[in-house]
């Protein structure tokens, strides 16, 4: 039998961190199950509000609960009634007044959380939306928010049959083994009419490097030994190169400097501009390089247009929102007629003499 690990407890200390931060020895037990308690109500409170994960840290007096969800809004509700009347609860459960400090922090893309996805392909199988499309669904818009990988996987009473089954979709690179690996997991349950179906999400961001130099971070700090700065630098530098134009020109004080200026104009345009930015707007940069536009605009922009013309050729074309449509409801149609097919067993009949 295959053995089968959670992600985030495989990872738990290597690229993941805990999502309950304290110590205790003597009442150990105690505090586990209020952690527990503590999740259970808010999750139950907060079905609607699309909380993602909680997060609850502890100090010798004091209690920190993180709630990350998509929807702040309804979580502080209006005038911060709702933030309110959830700490008072908090309060109850812990014995701990006037101790309790609510976060509510927002999720910038909920489309990267495999939590919500699951929690989105449960909603969607409650209201009685066939399966295939659901995980289908998820699965393009994932895609298109950056994701490197997605797998999804549901499993109970599919469509409605008597036999439970488990089904499984996956697009793009999701290695479960590779400990650097930033994977994304979410469960949920959708409590269908006919039963519950666990809906499982792993959703691969990339790789998370914590003890080796990123390239881009080695450039950086090399340029800066060649132009003489120090390597410790207080950010990230970006390095952006504009090719095969004329370099700005030059703003002198006096006309003396500018008699004694070398003039590099037509190097300048066989060259590369590199343009080291430190602390300044790489927009504004990026708008001073491209102001010096070259003579030729027109060959230049010939070059762009079949070097273009050759990456789309290579390229897949994307499936547009009607061919998914399509093959959906072809999938479903498909599914509708074969549904009664293959449920019952076979049975045999004693030849009789």
């Amino acid at each position: 039998m295959g053995q089968k690990v959670n992600p985030y407890g495989f990872r738990l200390g290597i690229t993941t961190d805990w999502k309950s931060r304290w110590f205790e020895e003597r009442h150990y037990r105690e505090f586990v199950v209020e952690d527990w308690k503590i999740r259970d109500y808010l999750m139950t409170q907060l079905e609607a509000a699309a909380v993602s994960r909680i997060e609850v840290e502890r100090t010798r007096d004091r209690l920190r609960v993180d709630i990350h969800t998509a929807r702040p809004g309804i979580v502080i509700g209006r005038r911060g009634a709702e933030a309110d009347r959830l700490k008072k609860k908090l309060e109850e459960i812990t014995g701990l007044q006037n101790r309790i400090q609510l976060n509510i922090q927002e999720i910038k893309q909920p489309e990267l959380d495999a939590a919500l996805i699951a929690q989105g392909i449960c909603d969607q199988l409650v209201r009685r939306v066939a399966f295939r499309r659901a995980m289908k669904r998820a699965i393009q818009t994932v895609q298109k928010a950056g994701a490197q990988g997605i797998k999804v996987q549901c499993s109970g009473r599919l469509g409605g049959s008597e036999m439970s089954r488990k089904e499984q979709y996956r697009e793009g690179r999701v290695p479960l083994h590779t400990l650097r690996a930033d994977i994304d997991y979410g469960f949920r349950e959708a409590r269908t009419t006919s039963g519950r179906v666990g809906v499982k999400v792993w959703i691969y961001k990339g790789d998370i490097l914590p003890y080796k130099v990123s390239i881009e971070d080695k450039i950086t700090r090399e340029a800066a030994m060649a132009v003489g700065e120090t390597s410790g630098q207080s950010g990230p530098r970006r390095l952006i190169t504009a090719g095969g134009g004329r370099r700005r020109a030059e703003t002198f004080s006096t006309e003396e400097e500018q008699e004694a200026a070398p003039d590099n104009g037509a190097e300048g345009e066989e060259e590369l501009v590199e343009v080291l930015v430190d602390g300044a707007d790489a927009d504004a940069v990026i708008e001073a390089v491209t102001e010096a536009a070259p003579e030729n605009e027109a060959e230049v922009e010939a070059e762009a247009e079949e070097a273009e013309a050759e990456v789309a050729d290579l390229l897949p074309s994307p499936t547009e929102p009607d061919d998914l449509e399509r093959q959906l409801t072809q999938d479903e149609e498909m599914e509708r007629q074969n549904r009664h097919q293959h449920h019952e067993a076979p049975h045999f009949r004693k030849e009789s003499d």
